[in-house]
Parts: structure tokens; C-alpha cells; sequence
């Protein structure tokens, strides 16, 4: 399996709306990526290639160059990547790393089709490798290993062609996050540049009209909030459970647990426990008709064992969930035990997914 150097620098990014990439500079302890991909959220999870989450804080947002920097609560040694200085030149070769549609890690390698692409007022590198949703916000990376521009795939209605926000318009903005301390949230005003780390409805600085809601976090849907309160009770901070719209991804002791909104109508509680062995499977199948695990239920998808929940999306709003939030938060308890169970049992191996596999 190749591995590039770069690849432990590049994270996936996670927010209510749904995902992208983001890279960071460890000589800054800085996190790059698109303004698009972070939108109004001010806390975000990053994701590093071995499936750990950590916070991070939006500390400065620019929408007109999509450009978004976010500060962690830590620092990361991980291979350094570093901004290129040399000019980009068109016919070089190009590699775009990240997270397509939310998936693992992956790199596309093309060329620089144009340097300097006129689009919309601004100017962008165009490649023919290829750019997918969840690239965004990730590093264009040269043939020497260097960074020279933020994938973006905004531009849905182009064929075959990719774009990146070039190297020379991060350099610019990063002059403006050492400038920064701690982790407070700030806009960068489209006419003049100026900082604004509060909401105004003017630019303090040149008086221009603000978008006020860069300032004021997307409203959670009210299921999204019972279902960030049933992960609270497992003492997971929910913004680092957050996957996309209305589906949370994240491990509770080894067991990872997906909570998801069906077809606007079930709420499900799912966690691949164990794959199956191909061995004694009467016995274990037998077992898992049995065996009592209500509230819960025990199925088979693939070669996956699963433990899972649902319940009418209409019971949430009903006198029942607090009961349903608490055996949410009690089916994670119930995977950590089961997956143990049918190892020892049945010689059944641990998910993938599981932090024991």
C-alpha cells in the first residue's frame, strides 16, 4: 500500500452540515481549510487516519477567498507540511488529498491545467485531477511534497476539471491569524481586510455592511438536539460525534455506534459489533434469537453482527423519550459487552470498526 509523507498532516473535518478536509501547519499549530466547509460553526471535530477526533475552534473565517483557519486544544506531531513558494506553473504535476463523500483517505494525482483561473472574480488553480465532495477544504500538493493551494469543489456544474484557492491568497490570511490569540472566532471584512472578532452590523473599521450571520451558529433541528443530549449522557461531547445532517459516528469504550434519521421516520441506534466467522453458525445463530438483549435487537447485514434500536420518530417528542434517550445511551454499554460475548463465545472476530480489531 503506498503512503505519502503528508498523509498523517491531512485531517477530515466534521460539522452538523456534513464533512470535508482540512491540512495543518504544525510549525503554526494551525488548521487549514474552506470557508464553505466550516460554514457558520464556530467548534468543529477534526479527524485525524486513525479515526481519532479531537475539537477544534474556528478561530478566523474569510467567505470571499473560502478560506477558514481553525485552532485544536492541542498540538499534533505529525509529518510536516509545509506552504509553497515556488510559482505554480501549468503541466506540473498535482495531488489532491482527502476525504471524498466522507470516505477514508484518498489521493488523486493530475496536472495544473491553468495557473491562474479567472472564475467568479477571483482567481483559482484548475487541475484535471479529480475533486469530489469532502475534497474540499484539503491541500492541492505539489511533486515536492509542498502545499500550493486549498482543494475546493464548488464549482458542481464543471466536468473533469478541479480547483483549488491558490497557495498566495492563504500566505496573505495567515498574516492575519499570528495576530490571533487564543481560540475567539473572527470574520475577515471583504472591503478592507480589517478583523472582526464581534457582531456588528458595519465593519468597525471601513463601515461596510457585515453578513451577520457568520456570528450566529446554524440552528440544530430539533431531533438533532434530543439526539446531541442522548450522547451527552454517555459523556461524549456531541459536536465530536457529528457526521453530517442528522447523523452522529463515534465510539463509545471500543464499540463505534451510528445514530441516523431513516427515511424522515425512524430515529436508529445501530453498532457493528462482530463479523461473522463462518463457523458454528447454527450455535450462534441460535443465540442470537434467544438471547435477551430488549430493548434492543440483534441482526446480521453482510458479515456484520449488529445491535440496534429504533423507534418512531414521532415517540421522541412523546412522554417516552426520556426513556429513549436513556436506553440510547444504554445500547453503547450493551455493544462494549455483546462484542466480547460473541468472541469469546462463538470465535467471532471484532467489527472493523471496533478500536479492538
Amino acid at each position: 500500500m503506498h503512503t505519502y509523507p503528508f498523509e498523517t498532516a491531512i485531517f477530515k473535518v466534521c460539522t452538523a452540515a456534513g464533512s470535508g478536509t482540512c491540512f495543518y501547519l504544525r510549525d503554526k499549530n494551525i488548521f487549514i481549510t474552506n470557508h464553505h466547509v466550516v460554514g457558520s460553526y464556530k467548534e468543529v471535530a477534526i479527524q485525524d487516519n486513525s479515526g481519532k477526533r479531537y475539537l477544534a475552534h474556528v478561530i478566523l473565517t474569510n467567505p470571499y477567498h473560502d478560506i477558514a483557519f481553525l485552532r485544536a486544544e492541542k498540538e499534533f506531531d505529525v509529518e510536516p507540511l509545509y506552504l509553497a513558494t515556488q510559482e505554480i506553473r501549468q503541466g506540473q504535476t498535482v495531488y489532491v488529498a482527502g476525504f471524498p463523500f466522507g470516505m477514508p483517505f484518498t489521493v488523486t494525482a493530475g496536472v495544473v491545467s491553468a495557473a491562474s483561473q479567472l472564475m467568479e472574480g477571483r482567481s483559482y488553480i484548475q487541475t484535471d485531477a479529480a475533486v469530489n465532495p469532502g475534497n474540499s477544504g484539503g491541500p492541492m500538493i505539489n511533486e515536492h511534497g509542498m502545499a500550493i493551494g486549498i482543494t475546493t469543489s464548488k464549482f458542481t456544474d464543471a466536468d473533469n476539471m478541479g480547483f483549488g484557492v491558490p497557495v498566495s491568497s492563504v500566505i496573505e490570511q495567515l498574516q492575519l491569524v499570528e495576530e490571533i490569540q487564543g481560540r475567539d472566532f473572527h470574520s475577515v471584512c471583504e472591503s478592507c481586510g480589517a478583523l472582526c472578532h464581534e457582531e456588528h452590523e458595519y465593519c468597525p473599521n471601513c463601515g461596510t455592511e457585515i453578513n451577520r450571520a457568520l456570528f450566529v451558529e446554524p440552528p440544530l433541528t430539533d431531533i438533532a438536539v434530543f439526539c446531541e443530549k442522548a450522547i451527552s449522557l454517555t459523556g461524549v461531547n456531541p459536536v465530536l460525534a457529528r457526521q453530517g445532517y442528522e447523523f452522529w459516528e463515534f465510539h463509545v469504550g471500543s464499540a463505534q455506534v451510528r445514530l441516523f434519521v431513516y427515511n424522515r421516520t425512524y430515529l436508529y441506534a445501530t453498532s457493528p459489533i462482530n463479523l461473522l466467522t463462518g463457523k458454528n453458525m447454527e450455535h450462534l445463530l441460535t443465540d442470537m434469537l434467544t438471547k435477551d438483549v430488549k430493548p434492543f435487537g440483534l441482526g446480521i447485514h453482510g458479515k456484520e453482527i449488529y445491535l440496534s434500536y429504533r423507534v418512531h420518530l414521532s415517540d421522541v417528542f412523546s412522554e417516552q423519550r426520556e426513556n429513549i434517550a436513556a436506553n440510547i445511551a444504554a445500547l453503547f454499554n450493551k455493544a462494549n459487552e455483546l462484542d466480547d460475548y460473541f468472541v469469546l463465545t462463538h470465535g467471532c472476530t471484532y467489527s472493523l470498526q471496533s478500536l479492538k480489531s
